[in-house]
């Protein structure tokens, strides 16, 4: 999946009791836009916003939906808005396994398929994995049985101490990136089990004689420029070298859709290319 930030991200005001409008005030505020903006943006005027936000006001369904897509409202918040205003959930949740998404999960399967010999998964909201490729298998050679009981969790596989973490080579990196990218994520969806999650994987003890900073590269290695943050993991006496990249559904209609993630490891540098190529060709 620099350094780890302190502490847990605030836990967000407003709760869903309280009513549409501090809820509406407060995805407000957390994305730093004024009432005259959210107005201008929404063919609204800041006056109905107001009483919109103080109660003064009962939005209808259409503005509550308007207000959340210029907010960018996840879509599991827009429901959550809209059954704060009084009105039904606008976006169903459909269990990833339901037959309807049959379609889904075969362009998923192959997609991560498609991109081997390079590591590819699939996770929901909460990093568990619903799919991955030979790749990822790959790297998880050597890790215990206890951490590859379904469901797997791609934090824990990474950051646990007995995981991924003590071959990792720039660590300290690598583990404050994925912290900074869940507490961010906390913020935005406003859920406890991603919360509890950032709290375990936080807690986890650096594996001993982890670096204070990331070491030179091998000897007689020449250095690499890399133009994104690494993750530089050892497998099998060879350090492999791989930048991340995340793609998501463009406007999805279904809550489970919108949070799934594609993460697929593209290698940083030629060996870790050829490395793979001669392993899983």
């Amino acid at each position: 999946m620099t350094s780890a930030p302190t502490g847990s991200p605030s836990r967000p005001a407003a709760p869903s009791d309280l009513g549409v409008g501090p809820l509406l005030r407060a995805w407000r505020e957390q994305r730093r836009v004024s009432q005259l903006e959210l107005a201008l943006q929404a063919g609204s005027s800041a006056r109905h916003i107001s009483f919109v936000e103080t109660g003064r006001s009962r939005p209808s369904e259409e503005m509550v939906l308007r207000l959340a897509e210029h907010l960018d409202v996840p879509v599991r918040e827009r429901n959550a808005l809209l059954l704060a205003a009084g009105y039904a959930p606008h976006y169903p949740e459909t269990p990833l396994d339901d037959p309807s998404m049959a379609a889904l999960r075969e362009g998923m399967e192959q997609l991560i398929q498609g991109y081997e010999p390079y590591p590819a998964l699939v996770m929901n909201a909460t990093y568990e994995v619903m799919a991955a490729n030979r790749g990822i298998a790959v790297l998880l050679d050597g890790v215990p049985e206890s951490l590859l009981v379904p469901p797997l969790n791609a934090m824990r596989l990474t950051l646990h101490p007995e995981g991924l973490a003590p071959r990792i080579r720039n660590l300290r990196a690598w583990r404050g990136h994925l912290l900074e990218q869940m507490g961010r994520q906390v913020a935005l969806r406003r859920s406890e089990p991603l919360r509890a999650l950032y709290e375990e994987v936080a807690a986890y003890p650096l594996p001993p004689g982890t670096p204070d900073g990331e070491p030179g590269g091998e000897p007689g290695a020449e250095a690499t420029a890399y133009f994104a943050l690494p993750m530089r993991i050892e497998h099998e006496g060879r350090l492999l070298s791989f930048i991340s990249s995340v793609s998501t559904f463009n406007t999805p209609m279904d809550v489970t859709v919108a949070e799934l993630a594609i993460e697929t490891f593209l290698p940083a540098d030629p060996a870790t290319g050829k490395y793979l190529h001669s392993l899983l060709s």
